[in-house]
C-alpha cells in the first residue's frame, strides 16, 4: 500500500518537471531620448525594454534595474517588457555611463551601454547674512545651485581673489569670512561638479557688496612722563590708554618682548638705562581687530658698560695673570670716583677692587665678569672665560708597526698633557726632519724613509711645543728592528748519496732577524712537513731512506718578520744504488758475457764449411791413461776450427789453445810467444780432407791427444819438444795428403 502511494506521488513529481514553463530572454535594449548628448535642464528620459520569449499562461514578472557607472541607481519590478528612468530636468551629475538589467526568475541579461553627456552648469545664487559690518566682524555669506545634484566644490571670491573653497554633497553652503581691510569688498561665488571635472566651473554668482566700518575707538594713544629723553638712573612712566571701554586686550611691548597687559588704560613705570632707549608699542585687540601705536625713548648713559680684559692674554699653568674693569664716564652728572666696581667668577663675587692678580692653576680656571655702578646703575661687562694653558708633557716616540731595515715606517710622536695646538718636531741626530701642529683629534705620525741597519734608529727623537718657554724633548725612538734575510745557502753534505741513506740538506742566512723560517723544496715542490721555524741562522731537514726518485734540484727559502722571501741557488742531489744492487748487476753482466760467448761460439761451429773441419793427430808416446805418478803428463788437442775462431777474434775466447793438466804443476807461466809456437797453419781451402768413413774413424781425426813424458827433463823443455814433434808430424801428414 505505502509503495504503491510513494510511487503515485514520484510520478507527479516526474510530470511537473516536465511540463514546466520555459523562458528565454531574448534580447535588452537601452533607449535615450530626446539623445546622448543634452544640454543642463533638458527632460531625459531612459528607457529599457527586453524580449522575451515563454510558455506561460500570463506574462511573467520583469525585474529592472538601472547603472550608472556600475552602480545600480533605481530598480522596479513589474509584468510589463518596457521601464523608463526620468531625469526632469537633467544635469552634469546624471553624465556617465548607463546599462539596464533584466531579471527573470534565474534567467538575466544585461542591455546594450550608453554614454550621457550633459552640458552646461546652472548660475549659482550669492548672499550675505549683513551688508554692513565693522571692522574684524565675520560676514556669514551662502552660495546656492537650487537644482544642482552630485557632490559639489564652491568657491567664494573677495574682490575677485579667490579666498576659501569648499566641498558640499548638497547644493547650497554657508561660510564665515573675517573682514581685515577697511574699505568696502565685493563678493561672489562659483561651483564645479566634483565628479565631473570636464564640465568646468559655473558662470560666477551675482556680486554682493559689504561696507566695513572702521574702529577708531580702538586706536590707543602712549605717553613718557617726565619726557621722552632722560638720563640713566631717572624714573620713567609709560602710558598707554584707549577710549573704547568695552571688552579688550592692551599690550605694552618692546622690541617684540610684552612688558605690560591689560584690559584697559594703564601706566609702566621704570628705572631706565642705557639699554632701555628704543620704540615702545601700545596695541589693542578686539576679536580680529587690532590697533596700534609706538614711540622712542632715548636714554642718555652716566657711564660706559664695563670692560673686562686679561693680560696676558693666554696664560699657562703657574704664571700671574691680572685682571682690569674700567668704564668711562659720559654724563656730567657723575665723577669717575661714582663709579663702584664688583669682580665676579662664575657669578659669585670675589673683589670690590676694578684690579685682579693670581696665579692661574686648575682651580682659578672659570668665567670672569665685573659690574659698574653709579646712582643705582649698575652694567655687566662681557663675560671672559679663562682656562689656564697646560704645559707640554714630555713627549713619546714610538713606532707605527713593523720597523724593517730598508723600508720606510711610521713613528708617532705624542705629549700625554698640553694643551692645543702642539707643534710635533721630528729630529735625526738633533737635526729636524719634519714637524706637525695637532689642533684637534689628528695625531701627529711621521714617515721615515729608511735606516741602513738596526743601530740607526737610535738617532731619532721628537720635540713638543705649546708655548714659547715649553719645549720638550722625547727620548730616543726604541723599537725592535727586523733585518730581512740575506739570500740563503742550501748545503748538502753530499752531492751524490747511496739509495736507503739519509740525506741532510743544511740551509743557512748571513743575515736576518730571529726567529726564521726555513722551507726546502725538491724540483720546486714543498717537502712534506720541511717548515720549520727557528731562533738561529741555519736550519736543516732529513730526507730518510733516499730512493732514485727522490734525485733531482734541491733549493730552499728563508723568510721572517719582514715578509720577505729569499731563495737559495739548487743543489742537484745523485742517488746511487745500492750496494747489493751493484753485486746483482754484476753478476747478471758476467752471467750475460758467458752466455754471448756460448751462443757465438755454437754459432760458428754450426755455421763452418765442411773442408774446413779440423784435422788432429793423436800422438802417445805414453799410454792414454798414465799413472799418478808419473812426473809429467802434457795433453795437446788441436782443433782447427777453434784455432781458425781464436786466431780471428783473439780477445774472445782466451789466450791459447793449451790446456794444462799436470797434477800439482803452475801452468801460467807461458808467455804469448810460447802460445803462437802451438798456432797450426791454417788449413788451405783448396786442400781436399779426405772424410772419414765412420763416426768412429772422425773422433780419431778431430781428437789427437799427444802425451809426452820424458824423466828428468823440465817440464817446459818437454812442452818444446812435443812442439817440434807435432809441427813435424803435420808436415809430414801434408806431404802424405798431397
Amino acid at each position: 500500500m505505502r509503495a504503491g502511494l510513494l510511487w503515485l506521488g514520484l510520478a507527479g513529481l516526474w510530470q511537473a518537471l516536465g511540463t514546466r514553463a520555459a523562458i528565454t530572454i531574448d534580447q535588452v535594449r537601452l533607449t535615450v531620448h530626446p539623445g546622448n548628448e543634452v544640454v543642463s535642464g533638458t527632460n531625459l528620459i531612459l528607457r529599457c525594454e527586453a524580449d522575451v520569449s515563454h510558455s506561460l499562461s500570463r506574462p511573467p514578472t520583469h525585474s529592472f534595474s538601472f547603472l550608472h557607472n556600475g552602480q545600480v541607481v533605481y530598480s522596479k519590478n513589474i509584468s510589463a517588457s518596457v521601464v523608463e528612468r526620468t531625469f526632469s530636468p537633467a544635469r552634469v551629475s546624471n553624465s556617465g555611463q548607463y546599462e539596464c538589467t533584466v531579471r527573470i526568475e534565474d534567467k538575466a541579461k544585461t542591455s546594450n551601454r550608453q554614454t550621457l553627456r550633459i552640458t552646461g552648469l546652472q548660475t549659482p545664487t550669492m548672499k550675505v547674512k549683513s551688508d554692513i559690518v565693522s571692522e574684524g566682524e565675520d560676514i556669514i555669506a551662502t552660495c546656492s545651485a537650487a537644482e544642482e545634484t552630485g557632490t559639489l566644490m564652491f568657491l567664494f571670491y573677495e574682490d575677485n581673489q579667490e579666498v576659501k573653497s569648499e566641498v558640499s554633497n548638497t547644493n547650497t553652503i554657508s561660510i564665515t569670512l573675517t573682514m581685515k581691510k577697511l574699505t568696502d569688498i565685493y563678493l561672489h561665488c562659483a561651483y564645479m561638479v566634483v565628479r565631473h571635472p570636464t564640465a568646468g566651473f559655473s558662470n560666477n554668482s551675482n556680486t554682493v557688496k559689504v561696507f566695513v566700518r572702521d574702529l577708531k575707538e580702538l586706536i590707543p594713544q602712549i605717553s613718557f612722563s617726565p619726557s621722552a629723553s632722560v638720563v640713566e638712573g631717572e624714573r620713567v612712566a609709560i602710558k598707554c590708554e584707549v577710549q573704547d571701554r568695552s571688552a579688550l586686550e592692551m599690550f605694552l611691548t618692546k622690541d617684540g618682548t610684552i612688558l605690560q597687559r591689560f584690559h584697559t588704560s594703564f601706566t609702566y613705570s621704570l628705572t631706565v638705562r642705557e639699554e632701555d632707549s628704543g620704540d615702545y608699542v601700545c596695541k589693542t585687540e578686539k576679536g580680529s581687530v587690532q590697533k596700534k601705536v609706538e614711540n622712542r625713548l632715548s636714554v642718555t648713559a652716566l657711564f660706559t658698560r664695563p670692560i673686562l680684559t686679561m693680560s696676558p692674554y693666554e696664560v699657562f699653568e703657574g704664571e700671574f695673570f691680572k685682571l682690569n674693569c674700567s668704564s668711562s664716564v659720559i654724563s656730567n652728572k657723575i665723577s669717575k670716583e661714582d663709579i663702584k666696581y664688583v669682580l665676579l667668577k662664575d657669578g659669585q663675587r670675589i673683589s670690590t677692587n676694578p684690579i685682579f692678580r693670581k696665579s692661574a692653576s686648575l682651580v682659578n680656571n672659570g668665567k670672569y665678569s665685573c659690574w659698574a655702578m653709579a646712582r643705582g646703575v649698575n652694567k655687566t661687562s662681557l663675560p671672559h672665560l679663562l682656562k689656564a694653558k697646560v704645559p707640554v708633557s714630555v713627549p713619546v716616540l714610538s713606532a707605527v708597526g713593523k720597523v724593517i731595515v730598508g723600508r720606510p715606517f711610521k713613528v708617532l710622536c705624542e705629549a700625554k698633557n698640553g694643551t692645543l695646538p702642539i707643534t710635533y718636531t721630528l729630529l735625526k741626530d738633533h737635526t729636524p726632519v719634519d714637524s706637525r701642529v695637532v689642533n684637534g683629534t689628528e695625531r701627529a705620525i711621521f714617515t721615515i724613509t729608511s735606516i741602513r741597519f738596526p743601530g740607526e734608529i737610535d738617532s731619532f727623537t721628537c720635540q713638543a711645543y705649546n708655548g714659547p718657554r715649553f719645549i720638550r724633548t722625547s727620548d730616543a725612538l726604541t723599537a725592535p728592528v727586523i733585518v730581512p734575510v740575506s739570500e740563503p745557502m742550501l748545503k748538502p753534505q753530499e752531492t751524490t748519496v747511496t739509495e736507503g741513506s739519509d740525506l741532510v740538506l743544511i740551509c743557512s742566512v748571513q743575515e736576518g732577524s730571529y726567529p726564521i723560517t726555513f722551507t726546502w723544496y725538491h724540483d720546486k715542490l714543498l717537502l712534506l712537513y720541511s717548515r720549520q721555524e727557528v731562533q738561529s741562522s741555519k736550519g736543516s731537514h732529513v730526507v730518510k731512506m733516499i730512493t732514485r726518485d727522490q734525485r733531482g734540484d734541491y733549493h730552499c727559502e728563508a723568510s721572517n718578520q719582514a715578509l720577505e722571501t729569499k731563495q737559495s741557488k739548487p743543489a742537484r742531489i745523485g742517488v746511487s744504488l745500492a750496494l747489493w744492487k751493484k753485486a746483482l748487476i754484476g753478476v747478471l753482466c758476467i752471467l750475460l758475457l758467458v752466455a754471448i760467448v756460448v751462443v757465438l761460439t755454437v754459432f760458428f761451429k754450426k755455421t763452418s764449411h765442411p773442408r774446413r773441419k779440423r784435422q788432429a793427430t793423436e800422438l802417445s808416446v805414453k799410454p792414454s791413461r798414465p799413472k799418478s805418478g808419473d812426473p809429467m803428463r802434457m795433453s795437446l788437442t788441436l782443433d782447427i776450427e777453434d784455432n781458425t775462431v781464436l786466431n780471428g777474434t783473439p780477445c774472445v775466447m782466451g789466450r791459447n789453445v793449451w790446456s794444462e793438466n799436470a797434477s800439482g804443476s803452475d801452468s801460467d807461466d807461458h808467455t804469448d810467444e810460447e802460445s803462437e809456437l802451438v798456432q797450426p797453419e791454417q788449413a788451405d781451402p783448396s786442400r781436399e780432407i779426405p772424410m772419414p768413413k765412420n763416426a768412429e774413424d772422425e773422433y780419431i781425426i778431430q781428437h789427437t791427444e799427444v802425451q809426452v813424458s820424458t824423466p828428468g827433463v823440465p817440464e817446459q823443455a818437454e812442452g818444446q819438444a812435443a812442439l817440434e814433434y807435432v809441427q813435424l808430424n803435420n808436415s809430414e801428414q801434408e806431404t802424405h795428403d798431397t
